[in-house]
């Protein structure tokens, strides 16, 4: 399900903030779920950059590094990393259904990175968020969102901030029993109560 990313490219977009182990809005009082903390302090110190733990998420989704929904937890060679937790519901009298969220980070760069096109014979390299659909602005950040994507954010909407001269993203992907407006709901709902965790050793 998951293709690498490959090089990086083009274009890049909205603000920033300041915050430590805390919400990125200092007036706010979210935190990083007890559950959750250990594991995104342990990626900040691997990345050796900020990362943003979701203070929510949707249920059964849990957040949390090496839980039982945490189907990716990728770190690559130059410190990008992807966090997914995917829960589906198949089967003879389930109502069907799936929930997909992925958390990324690209520490030290800001620009949209590029992905090979699945529709390309020759492999070609297209920027792996595309068909921008406006900002929002939540949390002490400012997203912009884009609808079509590449990689492992395909058939999601995706919001992509950048932070500390790093890009951020945070996507989920619209499928039953969840439609393009609520996805966009629970998107600025993660935005609003995302937690910048800071690394504790360089």
């Amino acid at each position: 399900m998951v293709k690498r990313l490959g090089v990086l490219g083009l274009a890049a977009f909205a603000l920033a903030g300041c915050g430590a182990n805390d919400s990125v809005n200092a007036s706010a009082t979210v935190r990083c779920p007890a559950k959750a903390a250990a594991g995104w302090q342990r990626l900040a110190n691997r990345v050796h950059e900020p990362v943003f733990c979701p203070a929510w998420i949707p249920d059964p989704l849990d957040g949390v590094i090496g839980s039982r929904w945490n189907n990716i937890d990728e770190v690559g060679h130059d410190r990008s990393y992807l966090e997914s937790w995917v829960w589906q519901e198949t089967g003879p009298g389930a109502a069907g259904g799936e929930k997909h969220v992925n958390l990324r980070g690209y520490p030290g760069r800001v620009r949209v990175p590029k992905c090979v096109d699945a529709d390309s014979k020759q492999r070609k390299l297209i920027p792996c968020f595309s068909d921008r659909g406006g900002t929002v602005r939540a949390g002490g950040l400012t997203a912009t969102v884009y609808n079509v994507n590449q990689d492992a954010d395909q058939w999601h909407v995706l919001y992509a901030w950048r932070y500390g001269g790093s890009l951020y993203t945070v996507s989920e992907h619209v499928a039953p029993p969840f439609g393009y407006r609520k996805v966009r709901q629970n998107l600025d709902r993660m935005l609003r109560n995302l937690v910048a965790v800071r690394p504790t050793q360089q």
